[in-house]
């Protein structure tokens, strides 16, 4: 599949409007989940990887929190590109440059007051550059394994909880693959019978945003 593939959303024109308590709430939430997940993140990948993951993420989101009454003072747009470099700057290893990628190009293609069809878009436009930065695809054992099915929930109408589930069973469904991108692919079949730590902080991320943002 390429980015060119992504299904179309279509929704109600409804526009989400964000005030900074939600923002600075939102932005508390996946950097909690994150942090509290460290120990499993750097087990995850010490077993294909190089066991940094966790604490690679860790540091990033920390990063993040320091600043986050400032960021939460931004517009959507801003405060997903400032996130957005700060993990390209904190965070080592291939981590820290895709999800920046991921969320400076969110924040290039998000409205102040999105719709949910403007998230949609906004986040196939994102995928699309997290797949040319990594030069990967779906089903290689990466990020984009919970990302792109993430993003196909979103776009046939899946509320929050619908999201939540499918990158949780996508993270899950990256166990049996084999990885082809990264450094796991040098593993090869070894590989196998792991799941991917980057699409287990994916489904973290994804699913403390959904648990804090619920329907709205």
């Amino acid at each position: 599949m390429n980015d060119n593939a992504l299904p179309r959303a279509e929704f109600a024109a409804e526009r989400f409007r964000l005030d900074a308590g939600t923002k600075r709430r939102m932005i508390s939430a996946i950097a909690s989940r994150v942090i509290a997940h460290t120990d499993e993140l750097t087990e995850l990948d010490s077993a294909i990887g190089d066991g940094d993951h966790g604490h690679n993420m860790t540091r990033g989101f920390e990063a993040i929190v320091q600043d986050i009454d400032a960021l939460a003072q931004l517009t959507l747009p801003e405060l997903l590109r400032g996130a957005g470099m700060k993990l390209v700057t904190k965070v080592g290893g291939a981590s820290g440059p895709l999800y920046g990628t991921l969320l400076i190009a969110l924040g290039k293609e998000m409205p102040e007051e999105p719709t949910r069809a403007e998230i949609a878009t906004a986040f196939a436009a994102a995928i699309g550059a997290v797949k040319a930065r990594g030069k990967s695809d779906v089903g290689e054992k990466t990020m984009l394994d919970v990302l792109v099915p993430a993003y196909e929930t979103l776009a046939a109408g899946g509320d929050a909880a619908a999201v939540r589930e499918a990158a949780a069973r996508a993270a899950a469904a990256t166990v049996p693959m084999r990885a082809t991108r990264g450094r796991a692919s040098f593993l090869g079949d070894r590989s196998i019978g792991h799941m991917d730590p980057g699409a287990r902080s994916s489904s973290l991320m994804i699913g403390s945003l959904c648990d804090e943002l619920g329907d709205n």
